[in-house]
């Protein structure tokens, strides 16, 4: 359930804003949508596993406050966002 190290420094690379980048908007929208495809793919197997539910319900509403946040600093990058990670709007 938790990211490999390798799966979680291939997000980071690819979402970086500056060589050493690891915690702006854009790499934590990355990493909480891997978190949320994985906690989904745990509830087909789990259904009724209603308190890791609620924790994906929390990264959800995470997830929507950084986006929000990145729509109100950069539309343009907030697209790409959209668009590098096949999330609907």
């Amino acid at each position: 359930m938790l990211l490999v190290k390798e799966k979680k420094q291939k997000l980071i690379n690819d979402f970086k804003i500056h060589s050493r980048d690891t915690g702006s908007a854009e790499v934590q929208i990355a990493l909480i949508t891997e978190r949320v495809n994985n906690l989904s793919d745990h509830f087909k197997h789990h259904k009724k596993d209603f308190h890791s539910r609620r924790g994906l319900i929390m990264l959800v509403g995470r997830r929507r406050r950084l986006l929000d946040y990145v729509k109100k600093k950069d539309i343009a990058k907030y697209e790409e966002i959209l668009e590098k990670l096949n999330l609907r709007k």
